[in-house]
């Protein structure tokens, strides 16, 4: 789900969230030009639990 051209959301339910799932959604990013995303995982307890936030390399972390 991409947000307002500058968040990208990747919604699984899976056991864990490996590495490979966070790099599918880095080369999305790459290629789209987005610079935040989120990996959202619906399998945990809480919420909160599953959600993996990481911003391209070189974004600015103030903007």
């Amino acid at each position: 789900m991409l947000v307002e051209g500058r968040l990208l959301i990747k919604i699984k339910l899976v056991q864990e969230v490996h590495p490979i799932h966070k790099a599918q959604l880095l080369s999305f990013i790459k290629l789209m030009d987005v610079p935040v995303r989120l990996v959202v995982n619906f399998h945990e307890m809480k919420l909160v639990d599953g959600v993996h936030r990481m911003l391209l390399p070189g974004t600015n972390r103030n903007g």
